[in-house]
């Protein structure tokens, strides 16, 4: 993987792709040769029993492979962030429904100015080839919800295809990767797929600059979603009310510190090379 350390951040910023993963083995065959050539990918495995810590490495010899410290894709993501070395991270799902190929639009939304590059599938040009009309339904309502409870405008509040600046995981306060599990064991709030939710009612609640990019959500390859409508939905209602009477005990977003040279919005498309044959990149 390529190192743009000597490159500035501004202009061509050093990207980390993190992939929470478990059991995806016979997907990460698939995504991982169309990853984009960057300057890390990381693998969170989440306790996997179909050998996809090893199906990485050797399709990709340079992907760094973590184990999360609890359960959970919140826990993974947070693991990942935590390791992240770039100047932007990227969140990808190991099972096949996002395109490799729309990254460089969510770069270029970056380092035009944004703090946050959500995707969207109801935007124009975005889609979904999965989502079901229960669940669109569903996701309808609660993003109107909480457009109304935070002022904001998304079109798309569960979707996980996002990318955003390193330097504004501190203003994400996400639970500390080096807690441990909790005896009882339930999940640690926000270890759960309500991580979306959160990420992005405290996006807002910072007062980020958060810009929506348009995305097709593709059908897993291989595979059955651990994602439960109802259950998760109520997990997602819960996490809004949560985060609304978070933000305003916080009270209005006070303006953030960023460690990077803020850039505008004249900044040429990023183009980025794929990786079609990983034993070129090794070589």
């Amino acid at each position: 993987m390529k190192d743009n350390s000597a490159v500035p951040t501004h202009h061509n910023p050093r990207i980390s792709i993190v992939i929470p993963a478990r059991n995806e083995a016979r997907n990460l065959e698939v995504i991982l040769p169309m990853l984009p050539l960057v300057h890390q990918v990381i693998l969170v495995d989440g306790a996997s029993v179909d050998g996809t810590a090893d199906v990485a490495r050797r399709v990709l010899p340079k992907i760094e492979v973590i184990h999360q410290t609890r359960r959970g894709k919140g826990n993974a993501l947070a693991c990942g962030f935590a390791a992240a070395t770039g100047d932007i991270i990227v969140m990808f799902d190991a099972d096949g429904s996002a395109d490799s190929a729309e990254i460089p639009a969510f770069i270029a939304a970056l380092t035009a100015g944004a703090d946050v590059a959500k995707g969207s599938r109801f935007r124009p040009g975005g889609g979904s080839h999965d989502i079901t009309r229960f669940r669109g339904l569903g996701n309808h309502c609660l993003n109107l919800l909480t457009n109304i409870l935070l002022r904001t405008r998304y079109t798309d509040l569960c979707y996980g295809y996002n990318a955003f600046w390193r330097d504004i995981l501190p203003h994400l306060d996400l639970p500390d990767v080096t807690l441990k599990q909790r005896s009882d064991g339930r999940m640690i709030w926000g270890d759960g797929f309500e991580i979306e939710t959160i990420l992005t009612c405290r996006m807002a609640a910072a007062g980020l600059i958060v810009t929506e990019v348009a995305s097709f959500e593709k059908l897993r390859i291989h595979g059955v979603s651990n994602l439960n409508a109802v259950s998760d939905g109520l997990r997602v209602l819960k996490t809004i009310l949560d985060e609304h009477r978070r933000a305003r005990r916080a009270g209005p977003a006070r303006s953030i510190e960023r460690t990077r040279v803020r850039t505008s919005r004249s900044v040429p498309a990023v183009h980025l090379a794929l990786v079609s044959n990983p034993a070129e990149e090794a070589a």
